[in-house]
């Protein structure tokens, strides 16, 4: 299927779709000012995003349903349009906080349901599936699973339903091969976070590796498709079937990651993007 800014969805396992590019909203609570992530997100569906990657530990989703709430308010969007990525982080893993933990997120959201429910660590997934089954949430997904991890939950006695997708760390400098290979093999879309690399904040950035955004080849590139550099590598990753949910709370920078559907690259450029894989993480917190 040819991606368009009007139509830019891919099939999900389960028979539900993801928009290929979505905004990240995740940013230190502390040095966000108020309706920051708001105003960012607004911005983003004014853009033509229909994607939003959020959680409850981002202290921020109450200014996301506000955003979300106040689009479709004006008639810019219908809820069903919206796709909605939320997480159950690591502290509610036990079956009994799941249910909860997605009740908590939807009272802030001030929404019915999300459309996506991702766990990071391979626990709950049972409970998890109870809360699709109460409509909760359309599908569900998990984050930062290696290739024996999703071996376990596919063969897991009993399953109901396999994750939809698996959400990483994957830009030009962190490839991904062998794991985007195997979710392809069983029909698992890969979700890149940190698609254009990361903040150099030494806190939790590998600052070993040089900043992705001034890598000569991807610059170069831009040049030639009169493009920044950024949107050469979410470019790369969507033209690989991986879905890319870059973070900015700059309206500007929100317009130009979006602005990706008006060109593609050549097998050749695609290949020497590839063969810049430094296979290093910049997100130390996983590592």
């Amino acid at each position: 299927m040819e991606l368009s800014a009007a139509n830019h969805r891919i099939a999900l396992n389960d028979g539900n779709s993801i928009p290929v590019i979505g905004l990240g909203t995740y940013s230190p609570p502390r040095l966000t000012s108020k309706g920051t992530c708001a105003k960012a997100v607004e911005a983003a569906i004014d853009a033509g995003y229909q994607h939003i990657d959020g959680a409850y530990i981002y202290y921020n989703e109450h200014e996301v349903g506000e955003a979300i709430r106040e689009k479709i308010k004006e008639g810019k969007v219908q809820r069903e349009n919206i796709f909605y990525c939320g997480k159950l982080w690591a502290t509610n893993l036990i079956p009994e906080m799941v249910h909860p933990s997605l009740e908590r997120t939807l009272k802030v959201l001030q929404l019915d349901y999300v459309d996506l429910y991702i766990i990071e660590v391979p626990m709950a997934f049972k409970a998890l599936e109870a809360c699709k089954d109460a409509g909760l949430v359309k599908s569900l997904g998990v984050s930062n699973f290696n290739r024996r991890q999703l071996e376990l939950i596919l063969n897991k006695p009993g399953l109901k339903y396999k994750p939809v997708i698996n959400q990483v760390e994957c830009h030009p400098y962190f490839t991904q091969p062998k794991l985007l290979k195997f979710c392809q093999q069983h029909d698992i879309v890969l979700v890149a976070y940190s698609p254009l690399g990361t903040s150099r904040d030494p806190m939790w950035v590998n600052l070993s590796s040089p900043p992705l955004l001034k890598d000569t080849f991807l610059n170069s590139l831009g040049k030639k498709y009169n493009k920044t550099t950024a949107q050469i590598a979410l470019r790369f990753n969507i033209q690989r079937g991986v879905v890319v949910i870059p973070k900015s709370f700059n309206p500007e920078r929100i317009r130009e990651n979006f602005q990706i559907f008006d060109f593609s690259l050549t097998d050749e450029e695609m290949e020497k993007i590839e063969a810049l894989n430094k296979n290093v993480r910049y997100v130390q917190l996983l590592m």
